[in-house]
């Protein structure tokens, strides 16, 4: 099949001296870039990249990301994006668990990061490793192969291998570019930090598109005034990937309407976007305002909502689905639910995943036979609620433990592992809260050594867990609350306030 890679390499071929990316070193051009990516994929082809061999990326936010992610998918391999600047255990689990069998990276990253990939290692920074006899060209993908293992938070407190296929992340990037009308007009900024499945969409929408994709670090995406500087210098009209979380934070300067004027298209996804409306966050966006939802396990996105300039505050509209994927809302015993009820999300079509590498407990559970579709058809049981109005699909949050935090989906078993994993702690319960910002944060409650302080627990976290699991507060107890059958009494715990014992 035709990947997105081909898309940018008909760019490079019809339009060579187009810029493709503008870093701060410097610019590339299509024909640059389709260059380094063909150069590259054949290395990788000559040390054993193919079908379903898994490559983990661990290098830096620049145009050696965007060479190796796109010259993975060009071997005819698949990629596993990792953000070198997460916990080195964490990064490790991930390899783990992602079944990495080849690391791209450069020498001073996989020194310090020490990954544990078996197989082949190519330093990016060391051009006399890429001097390998070309493999030849690979042929295209089938639709059904591997592209890419993305993760999320999962419930044994390790997170969990999400394998992605062509036909949903080609189908998916495709409809982006056609949906949202980008060209080769738009320029784009990469927000979205690597290693999260978002930054697919943020890196190659745009140049699938033929369009100009904007790579500044990460530190710069978060300062304000680096923000905006970026912005204008550079005439960033795109955002494809921010969360209702950043779109605030922007509201919250003094600036704000200068901050965002220019842009005609910003693409909000991974947490609830009302209370940015609710504060009147919409008038502050002068173009199309976009509401994106859809889990990790669906291809990134499932259904869309184009925001109106008169936004509706008293719910959280998600919309219609996009191209090629089906939503059903259903009750326990998986029977529709009527328009204005409250259902469980199935979601079904071709950007759903095959499933979790190595859980197949936890793939039946969650990607189901699909009850009303022809035979083989499958569902995935996203565990969120929603109800189907005027608008399409609204939210109603979720039906299990999970939350999203900073556009991120959270499993707080994750982070109670971790903390359980300190030698002081001998019990440990996360719960979730809403601040009267609208933003969901995290609460530990521990018992154990009360004399280790918690910059000692939030120490032990720093190494384990990126910055979006890590609990806002810590709460000491002599013992855990327990419900009558003896389990952990989180809900005592949440409504708590917090107190401590």
């Amino acid at each position: 099949m035709r990947t997105f890679v081909d898309d940018i390499a008909a760019h490079a071929a019809r339009h060579p001296d187009r810029v493709a990316l503008t870093t701060p070193a410097g610019e590339l051009t299509y024909a640059e870039l389709a260059a380094r990516i063909d150069a590259l994929a054949g290395v990788l082809r000559a040390r054993g990249a193919r079908p379903e061999v898994v490559c983990a990326v661990a290098v830096e936010r620049g145009v050696d990301a965007v060479v190796a992610m796109a010259a993975v998918v060009r071997s005819g391999a698949a990629f596993l994006s990792l953000d070198p600047e997460q916990p080195a255990p964490r990064l490790a689990a991930l390899v783990r668990s992602g079944g990495a069998g080849m690391l791209l990276t450069c020498s001073r990253l996989s020194a310090r990061l020490d990954l544990p990939v078996e197989g082949p290692r190519v330093l990016l920074d060391r051009p006399g490793a890429l001097a390998a006899p070309d493999a030849g060209p690979a042929t295209g993908p089938d639709g059904r192969g591997l592209a890419y293992v993305s993760h999320t938070s999962g419930t044994t407190g390790e997170p969990s291998a999400v394998l992605v296929e062509h036909r949903g992340l080609d189908g998916y990037l495709r409809f982006v570019a056609r949906d949202y009308g980008l060209g080769p007009d738009t320029v784009a900024l990469q927000v979205a930090p690597l290693g999260y499945d978002a930054s697919v969409r943020d890196t190659f929408a745009p140049l699938l598109a033929g369009g100009r994709l904007v790579v500044v670090p990460r530190s710069a995406v978060l300062r304000p005034e680096e923000f905006g500087e970026v912005v204008r210098a550079e005439g960033v009209n795109t955002l494809l990937s921010v969360t209702p979380s950043f779109l605030s934070f922007l509201a919250g300067q003094p600036e704000a309407a200068a901050l965002l004027a220019g842009l005609r298209l910003v693409v909000s996804s991974g947490e609830s976007l009302r209370p940015f409306l609710a504060a009147g966050g919409r008038a502050l966006v002068p173009g199309v305002l976009v509401n994106q939802y859809g889990p990790t396990e669906c291809t990134m996105t499932s259904t869309r909502y184009a925001v109106p300039a008169a936004a509706d505050t008293e719910a959280d509209v998600i919309g219609t689905p996009i191209d090629g994927v089906v939503v059903r809302l259903l009750d326990e015993r998986l029977a529709p639910v009527p328009d204005g009820t409250a259902g469980e999300v199935y979601i079904g079509g071709t950007g759903v995943a095959r499933g979790y590498r190595g859980l197949p407990g936890r793939t039946a559970e969650r990607f189901v036979p699909d009850p009303l579709g022809p035979p083989g058809a499958r569902l995935y049981r996203t565990g969120d609620l929603a109800r189907r109005g005027p608008g399409g699909l609204a939210y109603l949050g979720r039906g299990d433990r999970q939350v999203k935090i900073r556009g991120y989906r959270v499993d707080p078993a994750e982070v109670e592992g971790a903390l359980l994993a300190h030698p002081a702690v001998t019990g440990a319960v996360v719960t979730s809260a809403t601040d009267g910002h609208g933003r969901v944060f995290l609460t530990a409650h521990v018992t154990g050594d009360p004399g280790v302080p918690d910059s000692a627990l939030r120490l032990h976290l720093v190494a384990l867990l990126p910055p979006h699991l890590m609990p806002r507060r810590f709460v000491r107890l002599t013992e855990l609350p327990t419900t009558r059958g003896g389990k952990a009494d989180r809900r005592a715990l949440a409504e708590s306030g917090g107190t401590r014992s």
